[in-house]
């Protein structure tokens, strides 16, 4: 496994900001809307918890591997949006997949944690 070409993406898009800044902006503050453009200010406070500093690597990350873009604006102040790109719209869609399929099993997981670890 630790030769796997792919590990170096995998490592990357499985990070929990990562994920959470994608179902952002592939499905708005709501996650049941559609895609849609953000400002930094915009996902900071929809990501709650997440730092500034955690926040910006990790947007640069995901532009760094197109599947965000960053768009500015030279207004006053500058306003920069980011939004997905083709290939972090097809990344997020497998997101969802993986979702729904945490959603229709939560019940089994939960179960099998209990029985595992004595608790009812």
């Amino acid at each position: 496994m630790a030769a796997c070409p792919s590990r170096r993406l995998l490592d990357t898009i499985s990070d929990k900001w990562v994920v959470m800044i994608l179902a952002a902006l592939g499905s708005g503050p709501d996650c049941t809307g559609g895609p849609r453009p953000m400002r930094y200010s915009e996902l900071s406070r929809l990501l709650a918890g997440v730092s500034q500093k955690m926040l910006t690597q990790t947007l640069r990350t995901l532009e760094r591997d197109g599947l965000v873009s960053r768009t500015v604006t030279p207004t006053v102040p500058v306003t920069v949006h980011y939004a997905l790109t083709g290939l972090g719209l097809s990344l997020h869609e497998m997101m969802r997949g993986l979702k729904s399929w945490a959603e229709t099993h939560m019940d089994e997981v939960l179960a099998h944690r209990a029985e595992r670890s004595g608790t009812p």
